[in-house]
């Protein structure tokens, strides 16, 4: 039965925020996000070209908006208490990751790790993200906490970003051995950065023309201004996304541990001390309405993401970029449900508590059909992509078929337990529970065999017996409640129908997770076989049956996707512990408290969810979904144009990339590239991987980063100059075969030819 927290909450009325509007911001807040991941993603907009509007964004409209407010701003309507008790809880959690980070870590990166890792636990996304939400909650009901946001943030730039940069200018000095810099110079260094910062002069700037001005701003200014001001919102948000992309893919073995304790410490440690200070510091507010709400609006605050600046630090001092931008990432999306899960809690009485244990159910209902049905494209996925048949694949199948039982589970509990049926309510609950313990287990037995097969080159046990570990252990947990558990008749919760004397939960240990690099190509196998000697193919390979395309197959069917099994382990690994630590908190309290409720949907919404996360990261398949989807969409666009146009009738650009590149660049291209490779018993062809000709652009300079040299390969496909062996694909960073089209590394491709005439 759900126990109901202590009385003192009972005073807080759903009037103290606005959390109809909260569900439309963060759709708006994450659409942008998703909106600027896929330009980057699919290179429309490079890395490159991202630093542009980064700048733009950095450099003229946030310190416009910082302006604006500074002027504008009302300090005599702030409630400073709130400002210290978040100062407070800031530097509580800048020492407790500085302590800790100096105990543990190694004496060579020591400072620098302390100060880069106690900026990212500290500095929130305030201003893009954070903003927005708190104006969709508190904008009808208390406007002023808006302004709040506009305090907080220079205070933490200028107080503890200073300490930070500090310890990282301290590691540079000790490992230059011979410490050359002064520590005047040091400190020199400190304040310069701090005071370079546009935030910081800003906001300065603006505190003295509040004063001056008397909070107006002239109306020869006030239009530039709001113009510069009101860009900032959808840019910044767009920009965070660019940022995102393919920062997952830089985990490594050493980052996993040190970034599951910065994402708690940042979305878990930071809210709770935040609320805490409130609590115990604002001491001054009579009313007890403004004191619960200004104390959630804390909390809120709290979990507020890391801001992509922090990514910028750790580029200036090159210190665990790696953990900083996957950290910056996870925090970001993870934050998303615990604000709203947050919110929404906080904003309904707490006088009913079967309406609390219905909404509770309801969660877990729609969430588990939303999940079931991309549980079902994800399973369909890998049946056709044959990833199935591989290992670590054959696993992770494993998993998604538990997953999936555990959406059926609750969606039929959701009808049963409302009917006078026990036997389908025991097999009901058999069913959900075998099912969700499984969803326990499987992570950890796919960590298992990515580390087996790491070190041994296979998995040396028989995957039969994973698979009996996988749904064994959880059957035989499911068995022991039914047989000694007592049956419940009273609740509409699955987790509490059959409950032991001693607790409802059986606690699933998770083994450890190992890091591993990504799996190595696979070698060519036409060098093991004896061939007779071969032909030569030229523009494209003319054997029937080609054996570079059976090695492209291969590659695609035996990659074993270890970053995105690695960081599906990890987001699990988070709700496993959201749920033992819902038993250790009901076992320790006997009035767990609102935020009990708040971890009970949280583990409501990551148990029956977790389809949602297996289908974003192994739904899309980039060659049975995302690169033919591509190709037909191209079709659709340009199928036409290209069919009224002749093919010399080319864009600018591409035409401008094809002669530069045959004219100047073409011969050293194939003299470090190309190489002959057998395609057919009696042929050979000269080619070259994808990935190969973008590191060869990079380093020559015809490129700044792999997104710009994708692109440069893209043009020299349009305009002729390349193609792939087989005409299948477009060109890609990928380890894909590639042939130029010419008669030897001298001619140049017919459709440049004859531009070239042409001009």
């Amino acid at each position: 039965m759900l126990v109901v927290g202590s009385p003192d909450f009972t005073a807080l009325s759903s009037s103290s925020m606005s959390i109809d509007k909260l569900f439309p911001a963060l759709l708006e807040c994450f659409g942008i996000i998703l909106c600027g991941y896929i330009a980057g993603r699919a290179n429309i907009i490079t890395s490159t070209q991202a630093k542009g509007l980064g700048n733009f964004v950095s450099k003229f409209a946030l310190p416009a908006l910082l302006f604006k407010n500074m002027v504008l701003l009302d300090f005599g309507n702030v409630i400073w208490p709130f400002l210290w008790s978040i100062l407070i809880a800031k530097v509580c959690v800048f020492a407790i990751v500085c302590v800790l980070t100096l105990i543990v870590s190694s004496p060579d990166s020591r400072y620098s790790k302390a100060g880069i890792f106690s900026i990212f636990a500290t500095q929130s996304n305030d201003f893009a993200l954070g903003y927005p939400i708190v104006e969709a909650l508190y904008q009808s009901t208390y406007p002023e906490y808006l302004m709040y946001i506009y305090l907080v943030a220079p205070v933490s730039l200028m107080l503890l970003n200073p300490i930070g940069f500090g310890f990282c200018e301290i590691q540079k000095w000790k490992n230059q051995g011979n410490h050359q810099q002064s520590k005047l110079r040091i400190v020199g260094v400190i304040v310069f950065q701090v005071l370079k910062n546009p935030i910081v002069f800003m906001v300065v700037i603006g505190i003295i023309a509040h004063f001056v001005l008397h909070q107006t701003i002239p109306p020869i200014l006030a239009e530039f201004v709001d113009g510069l001001a009101n860009s900032f919102g959808g840019a910044a948000l767009f920009y965070l996304g660019l940022t995102m992309v393919g920062q997952l893919g830089k985990l490594t073995r050493s980052t996993i541990v040190t970034l599951i304790l910065l994402t708690t410490a940042k979305l878990l440690l930071m809210p709770l001390i935040c609320k805490d200070m409130v609590d115990l510091l604002d001491n001054s507010n009579t009313s007890a309405l403004n004191h619960s709400s200004l104390s959630n609006y804390a909390f809120l605050y709290g979990v507020f993401p890391t801001a992509p600046s922090v990514a910028i630090y750790a580029v200036y001092y090159n210190i665990e970029l790696e953990v900083v931008t996957s950290g910056m990432v996870i925090s970001t999306f993870l934050s998303a449900p615990i604000m709203y899960v947050s919110a929404w809690l906080l904003s309904i009485p707490w006088t009913d508590p079967q309406h609390l244990m219905n909404s509770l159910q309801n969660v877990s209902f729609n969430i588990s059909i939303v999940s079931l049905v991309a549980l079902v494209w994800t399973i369909v996925v890998m049946f056709l992509s044959k990833k199935f048949k591989r290992l670590p694949h054959m696993f992770t199948i494993n998993l998604f078929l538990a997953q999936f039982l555990t959406c059926i589970g609750m969606i039929v509990w959701n009808f049963v337990v409302k009917e006078d049926n026990f036997i389908g309510q025991v097999l009901t609950f058999t069913l959900l529970s075998t099912s969700l313990y499984s969803t326990y287990i499987w992570p950890g037995l796919i960590a298992l065999s990515l580390a087996l097969m790491k070190k041994f080159e296979d998995l040396k046990v028989s995957p039969g017996v994973f698979v009996i570990a996988g749904w064994g252990i959880p059957s035989f947990v499911t068995a022991v409640l039914l047989i000694s558990g007592e049956k419940m008749s009273d609740t509409i919760d699955s987790s509490f129908f059959y409950v032991p004397n001693v607790h409802h939960h059986i606690a699933c240990v998770l083994g450890n997770i190992q890091l591993f690099s990504k799996s190595k190509n696979i070698q060519c196998f036409t060098i093991c076989v004896l061939l007779p000697p071969a032909g030569q193919c030229e523009n494209k390979c003319e054997s029937t049956d080609c054996l570079l395309l059976k090695v492209e197959e291969l590659q695609q069917i035996a990659d074993r996707q270890v970053a995105r099994h690695l960081l599906l382990c990890l987001l699990l690994t988070v709700s496993l512990l959201a749920n033992l630590s819902s038993c250790l908190w009901l076992l320790l309290n006997s009035l767990p408290g609102r935020l009990y409720l708040e971890l009970q949907f949280f583990c409501a919404v990551t148990n029956f969810g977790q389809g949602l996360l297996s289908f974003a990261l192994f739904g899309l398949d980039k060659h049975l979904i995302i690169l033919p989807f591509k190709k037909r969409l191209h079709k659709l666009w340009y199928g036409k144009k290209q069919q009224e146009q002749p093919q010399t009738d080319l864009p600018e650009d591409v035409r401008m990339t094809c002669l530069q590149f045959t004219k100047y660049h073409k011969d050293q291209c194939c003299q470090d590239i190309v190489k002959k490779r057998r395609c057919g018993r009696r042929t050979m062809v000269d080619c070259f991987l994808g990935c190969e000709l973008v590191e060869w652009l990079q380093q020559v300079g015809l490129a700044q980063d792999p997104g710009e040299a994708a692109l440069y390969g893209t043009r020299l496909q349009q305009g002729g100059v390349l193609q792939h062996i087989n005409q299948e694909y477009d060109f890609q960073d990928s380890p894909l075969y590639y042939v130029f089209i010419i008669l030897s590394c001298g001619d140049i491709a017919p459709t440049v030819r004859n531009m070239t005439i042409r001009h």
